[in-house]
């Protein structure tokens, strides 16, 4: 019997080879960074029960991911700021294209694939000002760089797709920093926004907050079906603030800011790390590895509760619940009647669980 790994060899050196997908890297339904324990790091496929379903190495720390939407093919971005993207071959293991942003600029940590994958988008900014900058890249022509246009802020962080495929949304953090260190260079003066763009980079709209909360930084989004953005923020403002960390956006209405109990929120320490809508689209969750603690809140910005785990950060759908990781190796559920433990791995996750397309989103 011919080996697998063989026969895909054969029909690679024959120049026949089929388009791979998702199946063949053990149908994983999520990508996770994390540091493992010799020091090193890799990008995992992860199936809904926590189970790892393939592994590729890393040159540096990654942040999150962004998987096409029918290839076994991911890009894997590093920590901002970032002057790597890596396009991997989820099922070989192997290194397809390294993206690398123009003089002047660095990748911000986030991706979206559109037209089915044909076009990637990525978030970046511009070293010298922090200028937000969306990279558009041909994925069929080899990701090849094809043109950039403005976010509409500075200091982007997170950018997504919205339902109706036509639209980005940029969550544009308003924190200039210096290229070299990340030290935050504009805290008085920051401006932070939701801006959304069409496909070309026509600003369609654009949501800023409160002047009292111009220090809140807009920084992850989570999308639910119906168009409703819900974002989640980091303040740069007094330390022992109970800001609202969490946002609720439908365009053509004022932003709606979800607040905990003053005690709860004040745990948070002013930072949400993660955010997602929960498997059945009735709720949404923000998670802070400082306060060591997830926060649930209804669709209408209703607290739900909390669930404490030490360093808890990444946070993606799963059922009517929840799927998080923490720094510790731990992968738990979380369902509005608490929280189990799916699976431990030998690792520190970061900070995101990016969902692949079509396998976690039932709503």
């Amino acid at each position: 019997m011919i080996r697998r790994r063989a026969f895909l060899a054969s029909l690679l050196a024959a120049g026949a080879a089929p388009s791979l997908s998702w199946a063949d890297a053990g149908s994983p339904a999520y990508l996770a960074a994390a540091r493992e324990g010799d020091g090193g790091f890799a990008l995992f496929g992860l199936d809904r029960g926590g189970a790892s379903t393939f592994r590729v190495p890393l040159p540096a720390r990654g942040h999150a991911g962004a998987g096409h939407p029918t290839r076994a093919e991911a890009v894997a971005f590093a920590r901002r700021p970032g002057a790597y993207a890596l396009v991997l071959d989820c099922v070989q293991g192997a290194v397809l294209h390294r993206l690398t942003p123009p003089e002047g600029r660095q990748f911000n940590g986030h991706g979206v694939y559109a037209q089915g994958g044909a076009v990637l988008f990525t978030a970046e900014q511009a070293s010298a000002d922090s200028a937000g900058v969306v990279g558009v890249w041909d994925v069929e022509a080899g990701y090849r760089r094809i043109g950039e246009f403005a976010t509409g802020g500075i200091g982007p962080h997170d950018l997504r797709l919205m339902p109706d495929a036509r639209t980005l949304v940029v969550a544009n953090g308003g924190i200039a920093t210096d290229p070299t260190d990340r030290t935050k260079l504009n805290i008085p003066q920051m401006r932070p926004n939701l801006s959304y763009l069409d496909l070309t980079g026509a600003l369609l709209d654009q949501v800023e907050l409160a002047p009292d909360l111009h220090r809140n930084s807009i920084r992850h989004l989570a999308l639910r079906d119906d168009g409703l953005v819900g974002f989640a923020m980091q303040w740069e403002g007094d330390e022992g603030a109970a800001t609202p960390l969490l946002g609720l956006h439908r365009r053509g209405a004022s932003p709606l800011l979800a607040e905990a109990p003053l005690g709860d929120e004040l745990l948070m320490r002013g930072y949400a790390g993660s955010i997602a809508f929960a498997g059945d689209g009735a709720e949404l969750a923000i998670s802070s590895p400082r306060g060591g603690r997830l926060h649930r809140f209804s669709d209408g910005g209703d607290f739900l509760g909390a669930v404490p785990r030490a360093d808890v950060c990444g946070l993606a759908s799963l059922d009517a619940g929840y799927l998080a990781s923490d720094g510790l190796g731990g992968l738990i559920a979380v369902t509005p009647e608490g929280a189990r433990a799916l699976a431990r791995h030998p690792v520190a996750w970061d900070n995101h669980i990016v969902a692949l397309a079509g396998g976690t989103r039932p709503f």
